[in-house]
């Protein structure tokens, strides 16, 4: 393994393990993408990405299709078309369950919170006939976040990036917070969208 692919693997194995310990994924769900120069670095398909061995990062061709796409994650079309067309160098997906559940309710979440706010102003939800690893997310996913740092499809996850993975992870985490907030708050009976709340 060569220093880089070795620095690439500890960046994914950390940021896997945070995912997982932090309940944004079950104990296989979720993808992790690189972009390096030509090169996409993901999760191989059904890898656990709590617990990543070096064998389960996949190299493969970021602008054409190579042997090793066989032992990519399914979802490397959306991963790869992300990288491409946002201007990013980070992806992770991930399944944080608020955001999925909120996602049912909401064509668009907007925070409550003051830090929520700061950080996101709006949090898209797409509806796609077919949520994973499709043609159909490999088209729309990447075209919503030319304008988006982090979007939910509904009822299966949500997709950030960024120029990095702590960045993507952020977003991620941002988003749930966000959503677990509203959650909570109309758990309790408060209107989330009553005008005027969000007037801190």
């Amino acid at each position: 393994m060569s220093e880089i692919d070795l620095e690439i693997y500890q960046e994914f194995k950390k940021y896997g393990k945070f995912l997982r310990e932090h309940g944004l994924i079950s104990s296989h769900g979720g993808n992790i993408s690189l972009k390096r120069g030509n090169n996409i670095y993901i999760k191989r398909t059904g890898a656990m990405l709590g617990d990543l061995k070096p064998t389960d990062v996949v190299k493969t061709d970021l602008y054409k299709e190579d042997s090793k796409i066989l032992l990519a994650s399914k979802e490397l079309p959306v991963h790869r078309n992300i990288l491409l067309n946002t201007g990013a160098l980070a992806v992770i997906h991930a399944h944080p369950p608020y955001s999925i559940v909120l996602s049912f309710l909401y064509d668009e979440i907007i925070p409550i919170d003051i830090e929520g706010s700061y950080i996101i102003k709006k949090l898209p939800v797409i509806q796609l006939e077919v949520a994973t690893a499709s043609d159909e997310s490999a088209a729309k996913v990447p075209q919503v976040l030319q304008d988006y740092k982090v979007l939910i499809i509904r009822g299966h996850g949500t997709f950030a990036h960024g120029s990095s993975l702590e960045e993507a992870y952020m977003w991620t985490t941002v988003a749930e917070s966000v959503c677990h907030l509203v959650y909570l708050a109309k758990k309790i009976g408060i209107d989330v969208e009553k005008e005027g709340l969000r007037n801190w």
